[in-house]
């Protein structure tokens, strides 16, 4: 063979084992990457996706709000650095409905299965902070004047992530502006449902104001066929219920509420569970204290 040959060779077999490890792999190929391509175009073309259609009352400059955002970034190490992105929220100020806001934890998936059926809940994605930021990667470079696109530090590398430091003062934002009735869905399926070290833990229940909050709703799930680890009245959600008693909190706590009982049958109707839940949903009762 060739040295050409060889040569050729070599090259597809690196490109398919690339593509392997692509399709096997590919959170942790996610994970090693850097800032995300065309990273300006997805949060300035969201921004004008949410000011024209999500919510058309809104009157924002999308340009500005990039400008503002991308100050807060370049210039600075990816770790180590406490990102301020103060001047970026202060232009975008949201208001949000009362009686709407759901938190959450460990529950993702249904999360957005739950919000999809009954429409009327506000998550922090469905802020224009949120909307424009979600799922995306960016570290800057403190030698250089953009961002940097080979791999970001993990989290928990960083004492100030760019990308954690960002979501953090959006989830301040977004539990200091919750009033009225909030709901919390937590798994019921793992060990600490709420975990003081999570965003929810340490940064979105510290933020809820009792003066504005009327009733924290906490609605605890586990999967279908288990394992049930923690409910209302064990486990952290009890951790959880002695601090919201502790700062004068309203609250009430159901154990595997029916509605989204449905919903992970929908997904998975085969589980056995499921062919009992019309005798099983006749068993399970919510706490409710004030």
């Amino acid at each position: 063979m060739s040295s050409s040959q060889t040569s050729v060779y070599s090259v597809m077999i690196r490109g398919t084992v690339w593509f392997i490890m692509l399709l096997l792999c590919p959170g942790q190929l996610r994970a090693q990457l850097g800032t995300t391509p065309h990273i300006k175009h997805i949060v300035v073309g969201r921004c004008y996706d949410y000011i024209t259609l999500v919510n058309p009352s809104l009157r924002f400059d999308c340009e500005e709000i990039w400008r503002q955002f991308e100050e807060s970034v370049v210039h600075q190490s990816s770790c180590n650095v406490t990102l301020d992105y103060h001047q970026m929220f202060d232009a975008i100020p949201q208001t949000l409905p009362c009686d709407r806001c759901l938190f959450w934890s460990k529950t993702r998936e249904l999360m957005h299965s739950y919000k999809a059926h009954l429409r009327h809940f506000w998550t922090l994605e469905d802020t224009l902070v949120g909307y424009m930021f979600n799922d995306l990667v960016w570290c800057g470079q403190e030698e250089d004047s953009g961002f940097d696109f080979s791999p970001c530090p993990a989290w928990a590398a960083c004492r100030h992530h760019p990308v954690y430091s960002l979501w953090r003062q959006a989830s301040q934002n977004f539990a200091e502006m919750a009033c009225g009735n909030i709901t919390v869905l937590l798994n019921g399926s793992i060990v600490n449902a709420f975990n003081r070290k999570s965003m929810f833990g340490s940064v979105e229940l510290d933020s809820l104001d009792p003066c504005r909050v009327d009733y924290v709703n906490i609605k605890v799930v586990t999967n279908l066929e288990g394992p049930f680890i923690e409910s209302c009245s064990q486990g952290s959600i009890v951790d959880l219920i002695q601090i919201l008693q502790a700062r004068g909190f309203r609250w009430t706590c159901t154990d595997n509420d029916e509605t989204l009982m449905i919903l992970q049958c929908i997904v998975n109707p085969k589980q056995s569970s499921c062919q009992r839940c019309a005798n099983s949903f006749s068993h399970r009762k919510g706490l409710t204290f004030t």
